[in-house]
């Protein structure tokens, strides 16, 4: 009896060794039972289905590309002149119509502004002048009339001419030194200041007065160095005024200066506006120059760009349900979105989310598409 127990105990542990020895045999673990296997390949292809990356999409479009440049400036006349006294002594101020010369007064060319007082010696000889002449013409006629008749040789009516011609240029000459002690408008203009009081005694070239042109004013901004050498004639420019709020004015860059200040390194730039508007020199202005336009433009956002190692983008569309990446050349800068020169067309679906770790042909699942926005205007300072 004892002796069977203990055969028994023997087969028990050598079995137990035997089924533990094929356990960790290669292959055997593996096997496992009909329902254990149905479970784990359920589990796997459920999480094969949750390894498939979501992403969000836009639909690429085009849209108008404006990179602009912002300023200050300010309206000034082009011309404008500053009227200086041409001798000495006290002003008398002229009387236009019933009242004197103001400021704002609107002025016609040659009309006289201001008279220098100290001008009564002037006058005078002026008068003198006019008397020799019409004394030296009488005198001419009555000479012409007897060498006519051949009273007299035609060399003394020479000599009576000759002095004739004398008179006239002394006349002509006192009228220059009369005009001297006036200061009359060079041109059709409004009064913008007046330095000097009626009755003032000035000094020879004092600046009595200064005028300018309502129809040379323009908008007057700087731009800076950076930027100088991107500015030309002809570009479109839109202003703001503060004395017109609300509306935008279309302006034309007329005039280029051609060297920097040398102290505020900048460049002056002139802007000329289209159609009336009501201009006072000094009004200040917003400006906005428009540097670059161009009609058709692909932006995406810059969001969805892949940086490369070289520093260029790569970014993916899908196609066919997969994420397939493109290698892209890129452009100006727009508030957020980047314009994509080669790489891209109108139509893809980019993806704009998700793309972070995304492999070239990897399956992917798409959400619903982005709307593509419009605010397309880069302003100054943007990357290009």
């Amino acid at each position: 009896m004892k002796k069977m127990k203990r055969c028994f105990l023997s087969t028990t542990c050598i079995g137990l060794i035997f089924l533990g020895i094929m356990y960790f045999l290669p292959g055997y673990a593996d096997q496992k039972t009909p329902v254990e296997g149905q479970t784990k390949t359920a589990e796997a292809g459920k999480a094969s289905v949750k390894m498939v990356p979501t992403v969000k999409v836009e639909t690429v479009g085009t849209v108008e590309l404006t990179k602009t440049m912002e300023l200050t400036g300010s309206v000034r006349p082009t011309r404008i002149a500053k009227l200086a006294s041409p001798a000495e002594g006290p002003v008398e101020v002229c009387a236009i119509g019933d009242c004197k010369v103001r400021e704002g007064d609107s002025v016609k060319k040659g009309q006289k502004l201001f008279q220098i007082g100290r001008n009564k010696a002037a006058e005078a000889q002026l008068a003198s002048a006019r008397q020799a002449l019409q004394e030296q013409t009488a005198e001419l006629q009555r000479m012409e009339q007897l060498a006519e008749a051949g009273a007299i040789p035609g060399a003394q009516v020479d000599t009576v001419r000759s002095r004739h011609e004398n008179a006239k240029a002394q006349l002509a000459k006192s009228m220059e030194s009369n005009a001297d002690y006036s200061v009359t408008a060079p041109w059709d203009g409004i009064i913008a200041k007046i330095n000097v009081t009626e009755g003032e005694y000035v000094a020879p070239r004092a600046v009595l007065a200064e005028i300018f042109d309502p129809g040379s004013l323009v908008v007057q901004f700087a731009v800076p160095e950076a930027k100088s050498t991107e500015v030309a004639l002809g570009m479109a420019v839109l202003l703001e005024l503060d004395a017109h709020p609300g509306k935008t004015l279309q302006a034309e860059i007329t005039r280029v200066f051609p060297h920097l200040d040398e102290k505020m390194r900048t460049r002056t730039v002139e802007a000329t506006l289209s159609g009336s508007v009501a201009l006072i020199p000094g009004m200040f202005a917003r400006i906005q120059v428009i540097l670059t336009m161009i009609p058709d433009a692909i932006t995406v956002p810059a969001y969805s760009l892949v940086v490369t190692p070289d520093g260029g983008h790569t970014a993916f569309v899908v196609e066919n349900g997969k994420a397939v990446k493109r290698k892209l050349n890129t452009g100006l800068e727009v508030n957020g979105r980047v314009q994509v020169l080669t790489g891209l067309k109108a139509g893809d679906q980019l993806i704009v989310a998700g793309q972070e770790k995304l492999k070239d042909s990897a399956i992917v699942k798409v959400m619903k598409t982005a709307a593509i926005p419009t605010d397309t205007t880069v302003k100054a300072g943007a990357r290009s």
